[in-house]
C-alpha cells in the first residue's frame, strides 16, 4: 500500500496558506473552530448557486473578516450590496464578532478543483454518462491553462446492480510529490439515488516560487 498524505496539508506554510488565519489560547479555540464550521457549513448551503471555491476567515480580537471566492460574485453580492448585508446579519447569530464579508471573483473557474468536482456531480445527478463528462472537464481544464489534471470516480458508476470501482482519467503532468507544484486538490460526494459517488479532482497549474 502506498502511504497516502493530502495535497494541501502537504504544502501548508510552504506554497499553499491556511483557510483559517487566526490565534487563539486553549480556553477558546474549540469555539472558534466549532464557529469557523458553522459559517462554512451556511456559507456552502447558501451560495452553492454562485460557484463557491473556497471560504478564508481571519479574526482580530473582536472582528471577522471573511473571504468568499466565487464564479458568480453577482449572486452574492446582489443589488447595491444588499446581499452581502443579508449574510453578514445572518451570520451574526452563530458568531458574536463583527462581520465583514469580501467577495472575490474566480476568472477561471475550469482550472479549480472544487468547481470541477462540483461540476461533475450536478451532470452525474443529471444522469449524464461519467465517461463523457470526466473527459470533457479534463479537456476543459487543459484549455484553459492548466498543466495537468487527473479526476478519480469511485463507487457504483454503471448504476445500481453494478459492482463498485474506481476509475482515473489523467490528462497532463500531476507532479504530487514536489513541494512547489501548485495542486489544486477537492473531494466532492455525490449522493444519487443508488448510491454515493466520491469524486477526487486534482489539478496542476505550475510551479510557484518559493
Amino acid at each position: 500500500m502506498g502511504q497516502k498524505i493530502h495535497p494541501i496539508g502537504y504544502r501548508l506554510g510552504i506554497s499553499k496558506d491556511w483557510k483559517s488565519r487566526w490565534y487563539a489560547d486553549k480556553s477558546s479555540y474549540a469555539d472558534k473552530t466549532f464557529e469557523d464550521l458553522k459559517i462554512r457549513k451556511y456559507l456552502s448551503d447558501k451560495l452553492s448557486q454562485a460557484g463557491l471555491k473556497v471560504v478564508e476567515i481571519e479574526r482580530t480580537e473582536n472582528e471577522m473578516n471573511i473571504y468568499i471566492k466565487v464564479s458568480k460574485p453577482g449572486l452574492v453580492i446582489g443589488r447595491g450590496g444588499a446581499g452581502v448585508e443579508v449574510l453578514e446579519k445572518e451570520l451574526k447569530t452563530i458568531t458574536g464578532s463583527k462581520i465583514k464579508i469580501t467577495a472575490e471573483e474566480i476568472k477561471t473557474p475550469e482550472i479549480e478543483s472544487q468547481l470541477v468536482a462540483e461540476y461533475i456531480c450536478r451532470q452525474l445527478k443529471r444522469r449524464m454518462p461519467y465517461r463523457r463528462v470526466a473527459v470533457f472537464a479534463s479537456n476543459a481544464a487543459i484549455d484553459k491553462g492548466a498543466k495537468g489534471i487527473k479526476i478519480r470516480l469511485s463507487g457504483v458508476l454503471s448504476g445500481s446492480n453494478t459492482i463498485s470501482r474506481s476509475e482515473e482519467f489523467v490528462l497532463g503532468s500531476i507532479p504530487l510529490q514536489t513541494l512547489r507544484a501548485d495542486i489544486d486538490y477537492a473531494q466532492v460526494d455525490c449522493h444519487l439515488l443508488f448510491g454515493t459517488i466520491g469524486i477526487k479532482v486534482w489539478i496542476y497549474k505550475g510551479e510557484v516560487a518559493l
